[in-house]
């Protein structure tokens, strides 16, 4: 380990950022740590498990998930990258986005076609019940939207660069002005006359704002004045929206509740992000002087290289424990009503498994984020069906 250390330590640039990869280690880690903390399964007669959360339960954990829910914080230190990386690149930007987007795509493909291979695997083969694959699956592709919206965003980025060098820091203003006027269209006096879909206006805006705040940063478009007024700011609006305007506490949704925060983005989002988004600014030259410690960096650089690894298959390894323990009936915080002090106890108890089994399945699953100059079109194309399949048995639509 020390070997490791010291070698990660000799062969990192002088000039590397240490503190924009820590902030982005720490949004990282929070995504597995939400959904294994307040992720649980029922098991029914026929043996079958089924998506829960203690949240139904247990109100009073909300303020877990304004700790867990960093995705303002990776969107932050998001744009701030790739505003970097955007002037330091050589040749169209076509051609940077292509490189960018590559790499988001490989581990998407990678897990939905494996998962593809999987499903009549488990089910012909180990006989696991039908309706326990179907809950496998959406928890697979759950946090596959993000890389979907991170895609989109990410192709803005010339844009957005245009924005921050003519308006600085309040080039996100417009955004979180558009997220407030449709969440007052749709939770206001006039919400019973406004359509369904009018929420889906909030998913560019929403999660557009932090990697804008972010490309205003990487731009020097953002000092400390500005970050005080993003954290202040951001927590008087957040306080304001639960205390006065009635939005819900937690950051994820809540079995049974009418309404959600995260998807689409509310306006409570938006404002948990400024916060921190302020505070990750004002605390970075701090945070980088930390990470200067060889024992503490080594971890930080592991995580963002195996990025897309764990957001890919982290719901793998809980899904890796749980299914096979389901033949067992019910086990204290796996597979059970997560209703109880005991369960919560017993979910921190099984999370060092779950992290174990992370690491092992990526140990083998960590090649799709590599470039595949080995695999040709014949493979690229079986992949690319295998994935279409099963994202249509996952969304319910096969």
């Amino acid at each position: 380990m020390k070997t490791l250390v010291a070698r990660i330590e000799a062969r990192t640039p002088a000039r590397r950022d240490r503190a924009i990869d820590g902030l982005r280690a720490l949004a990282l880690l929070a995504v597995p740590t939400g959904h294994w903390l307040l992720g649980g399964f029922t098991l029914s007669a026929d043996g079958a498990i089924h998506n829960a959360s203690p949240l139904g339960t247990f109100g009073g954990l909300a303020p877990v998930s304004w700790i867990l829910q960093m995705l303002g914080i990776f969107f932050l230190v998001g744009g701030y990258a790739s505003v970097l990386s955007y002037r330091r690149h050589e040749g169209s930007a076509a051609s940077w986005l292509k490189g960018r987007l590559a790499r988001l795509g490989r581990p998407v493909l990678g897990v939905t076609a494996v998962w593809a291979v999987l499903l009549p695997l488990l089910h012909y083969g180990f006989g696991v019940p039908g309706d326990t694959l179907r809950t496998a699956s959406t928890l697979v592709i759950q946090p596959l939207w993000f890389v979907g919206v991170y895609t989109v965003v990410t192709a803005l980025t010339p844009l957005c660069v245009r924005a921050a060098r003519r308006a600085g820091v309040w080039a996100a203003a417009p955004l979180l002005a558009s997220v407030a006027v449709v969440d007052f269209l749709r939770y206001g006096p006039y919400a019973d006359a406004m359509p369904s879909w009018l929420s889906v206006l909030n998913i560019l805006p929403g999660w557009l704002f932090a990697y804008q705040l972010g490309v205003s940063w990487g731009e020097g478009r953002v000092t400390r004045r500005h970050a005080w007024g993003l954290l202040l700011g951001g927590t008087a609006l957040f306080a304001a929206l639960l205390l006065a305007f009635g939005y819900p506490a937690s950051m994820v949704g809540v079995p049974g509740e009418a309404r959600t925060n995260s998807h689409p983005p509310s306006l409570l989002v938006l404002a948990l992000a400024a916060a921190q988004s302020g505070a990750a600014i004002l605390l970075r030259e701090r945070f980088g002087k930390l990470l200067r410690r060889p024992a503490l960096w080594a971890p930080v650089v592991v995580v963002n290289l195996s990025a897309m690894t764990i957001l890919c298959w982290h719901q793998t390894a809980m899904l890796a424990a749980a299914i096979p323990a389901s033949y067992g009936g019910e086990v204290p915080g796996l597979v059970g009503a997560p209703d109880s002090v005991g369960w919560i106890l017993a979910r921190l108890a099984w999370m060092p498994l779950f992290a174990g089994l992370l690491i092992l399945i990526g140990r083998f699953t960590r090649r799709f984020e590599v470039p595949w100059t080995r695999t040709g079109p014949a493979r690229r194309t079986t992949a690319g069906l295998l994935a279409t399949a099963f994202a249509a048995f996952a969304l319910g639509l096969a």
